[in-house]
């Protein structure tokens, strides 16, 4: 019943990105950021892991918030390996919007929503 929810916050977040990367791709220098602003399914991969991180930003308690932006942190190091490989590319954008979306069930299974 929650999923609804978090995919109506996802579909927000989409509407206002309209087809952009989160991330200034005229600014785009290292090879994996010019690879995801290249490819329609990367960039929609990653405007939709920024709004899910956002709203996992939002709803979370504090204590768990400095967890989440170390885990973004290492993931954008993670990322940033795949240099322009974008089959590892989707992969670690798969991986972490996996990790995004447990972590949104999570908070809203707790509630109070």
């Amino acid at each position: 019943m929650r999923l609804p929810i978090i995919a109506a916050l996802v579909s927000l977040g989409f509407a206002g990105a309209a087809h952009a990367a989160s991330f200034d791709c005229a600014k785009a220098r290292r090879a994996d950021e010019r690879a995801i602003c290249a490819d329609r399914s990367l960039d929609n991969k990653d405007v939709r892991m920024s709004v899910l991180y956002d709203v996992n930003k939002r709803t979370m308690g504090m204590g768990a918030r400095g967890a989440l932006m170390d885990g973004q942190q290492a993931w954008l190091n993670d990322r940033a390996n795949c240099k322009a490989n974008r089959a590892c590319l989707n992969r670690a954008y798969d991986r972490r919007l996996g990790e995004l979306e447990r972590s949104m069930e999570r908070i809203y299974r707790a509630g109070p929503f």
